[in-house]
């Protein structure tokens, strides 16, 4: 097995890496890692993966369970944020970006203007927590009241029904991380933050800060949520409120913050990159990695995961 350190990344919270890529090529099929590959067929061959930092641990457990399957392959994963890993894309110096929002047009043709190709894999859902500490009782919210609590509208725990809360104390994801943009363009209309919200550059930042503070209000993967709380979220005052820590609310598109991540891959898969992108698609290994790290299967996504691999001739 490849070892995986355990470190931090300018202008992130979190890096994971062992070696940093290029493709194998020798073909190989991946069937799980009860059955690793063969010497025979394994591939050998390095994979550099940037990007998310809400994808931060799924790309870990990932590489390190594929590392099991293929002892022959190097995997490195490393976060700073979804933007990072897109400019890395853009800049044609990454195999795979993560990112936990969708390439914006523009950012496809600059990457191709490079000599860049990115291909787009959805490789599981994730359920975006509005996370609270312990010691706040408000159980429920709707997307508007979060929407005014994050723009600034609401202020203080009191007009949510928390007498002795006090002020609201607000934080953000930094505006580099696709977590920030998915929640601001779906959940905050693409309005300002609220005045004195607070931008952290990680999801673990996000959750500390509330962890210590019983007025904090922040946004994060579920996966993220330990030794804090969570509010069940409504689409408005009519609807049910939905948990985010049930499984099924967000493989059934339920829970009304939920969201697809994403693995752009540079250029047509081969090699190795293909043999990871099959193994993390399409093996029973890779399902129970996105569920013990806190995320959620492809679901509704296959279709367009396989619309990708018809367009590139890659049959599985």
């Amino acid at each position: 097995m490849k070892k995986i350190y355990l470190g931090l990344v300018s202008l992130s919270a979190l890096t994971l890496f062992t070696a940093c890529g290029d493709n194998g090529d020798t073909a190989a099929t991946s069937n799980g890692s009860d059955n690793a590959a063969t010497e025979e067929e394994a591939i050998e061959g390095f994979i550099d993966i940037r990007g998310s930092d809400t994808m931060v641990n799924l790309g870990q457990a990932f590489a390190e369970e594929y590392m099991d399957f293929n002892e022959s392959g190097d995997v490195s994963v490393t976060g700073g944020g979804s933007g990072t890993g897109i400019a890395a894309m853009i800049n044609n110096e990454v195999d795979i970006a993560q990112s936990s929002r969708a390439m914006k047009d523009d950012e496809i043709e600059d990457a191709e203007a490079n000599g860049a190709e990115p291909h787009e894999f959805i490789v599981g859902q994730d359920g975006l927590a509005v996370a609270i500490n312990n010691d706040n009782p408000i159980e429920d919210l709707t997307i508007q009241e979060i929407k005014d609590v994050f723009t600034g509208e609401i202020t203080d725990w009191s007009e949510l029904g928390w007498d002795d809360g006090g002020a609201i104390s607000v934080y953000s994801r930094q505006s580099n991380s696709g977590t920030y943009v998915y929640f601001n363009e779906n959940v905050m209309d693409g309005e300002d933050f609220a005045s004195g919200a607070m931008f952290m550059p990680g999801s673990s930042a996000i959750r500390e800060a509330i962890e210590q503070e019983s007025n904090a209000i922040g946004y994060i993967g579920i996966g993220y949520v330990e030794g804090i709380d969570a509010v069940n979220v409504a689409e408005d005052e009519s609807s049910d409120y939905i948990s985010p820590f049930e499984e099924s609310n967000i493989d059934d598109g339920s829970y009304p913050i939920a969201r697809p991540l994403f693995f752009y891959v540079n250029g047509e898969p081969e090699g190795i990159i293909e043999d990871y992108l099959k193994w993390v698609l399409t093996s029973e290994e890779a399902d129970a990695v996105r569920y013990d790290t806190g995320f959620y299967q492809i679901g509704p996504y296959e279709e367009m995961n396989d619309e990708t691999l018809s367009d590139l001739g890659l049959d599985w």
